[in-house]
C-alpha cells in the first residue's frame, strides 16, 4: 500500500530549524493523518506521496512552502488592559516569549507571542512561530491503512466536526467551548476563556484569553 488519498499514514519525523530540532514524534507515537485532507502542509503531504511503508524521507521547505514570511504588520502593540481577568491584569501571561490564545474583531480564536512588556503596552506577534524559517524534515513512513468512512466523514480524531454554537449570555458575538460555567464566555481551546471573564462577557474586540 501506498502513500495516497483517503490514506491513514503514519510518520515518525523529525523537524530541523536552523541547525536545531524543533519538533520531533515521540517513540512509539508517531503522527497521523489522513493524507490529501488538507490537515498538514500541503509541500509535506506531497513529499510523502507514493511512499510505502519503511521508507525514508528528507526534504526542505522554503518559508514560502511552509507557515509563510514574516509579515512585521502582524506585530502589535495592545493596551495592558486587554489583559485585564475580573479587573486584575494577568501579569503572569506576559512574559516574553509565552503564546496566549486571543480573540480578534470576528471573535475567533488566534494565537499570539508576547513580544514586550512595558507599563501601559505588550507588544504580540501574530506571525505563526514557525514563520519565515527553513523547515527540514526527516523520517520514515511507520504505516498505511485505509481510512473508515466515519473517518473520512468525520476525521481522525473529529477535526471536521462542527464545534458547538452557542449565544453569548450578553449578545454579544458567538463563542465556542464544551464546558463552562454559566454566564462565562470562552474561547475555542481546552481552559480558555476571553479575557473578561465569567458574568462580564465581551466578545467583542481585542478580548484576552487565558490558560490557567
Amino acid at each position: 500500500m501506498k502513500v495516497e488519498k483517503n490514506k491513514v499514514v503514519a510518520v515518525g519525523y523529525a523537524l530541523e530549524v536552523e541547525g536545531k530540532i524543533a519538533d520531533r514524534s515521540a517513540p512509539g507515537q508517531p503522527l497521523e493523518y489522513i493524507h490529501g485532507s488538507g490537515m498538514l502542509l500541503p509541500k509535506f503531504e506531497a513529499a510523502l506521496e507514493g511512499k510505502e511503508p519503511g521508507e525514508g524521507f528528507d526534504f526542505v521547505l522554503s518559508p514560502e512552502d511552509g507557515y509563510g514570511t514574516f509579515d512585521p504588520r502582524l506585530e502589535i502593540d495592545l493596551p495592558k488592559t486587554a489583559f485585564a481577568i475580573n479587573g486584575q491584569i494577568r501579569e503572569d501571561l506576559l512574559v516574553p516569549g509565552r503564546m496566549i490564545p486571543m480573540l480578534n474583531q470576528a471573535g475567533q480564536v488566534v494565537q499570539g507571542t508576547v513580544v514586550a512588556v512595558n507599563d501601559v503596552v505588550v507588544t504580540m506577534d501574530f506571525n505563526h512561530p514557525m514563520a519565515g524559517k527553513t523547515l527540514h524534515f526527516t523520517g520514515t513512513v511507520e504505516s498505511i491503512r485505509e481510512a473508515s468512512d466515519k473517518e473520512l466523514r468525520e476525521g481522525l480524531h473529529g477535526e471536521y466536526l462542527p464545534p458547538e454554537e452557542h449565544e453569548c449570555p450578553h449578545g454579544k458575538g458567538r463563542c465556542h467551548r464544551e464546558e463552562h460555567e454559566e454566564g462565562e464566555c470562552c474561547g475555542k481551546g481546552e481552559g480558555e476563556c476571553c479575557g473578561k471573564g465569567k458574568g462580564d462577557c465581551d466578545c467583542e474586540g481585542e478580548g484576552c484569553c487565558h490558560q490557567d
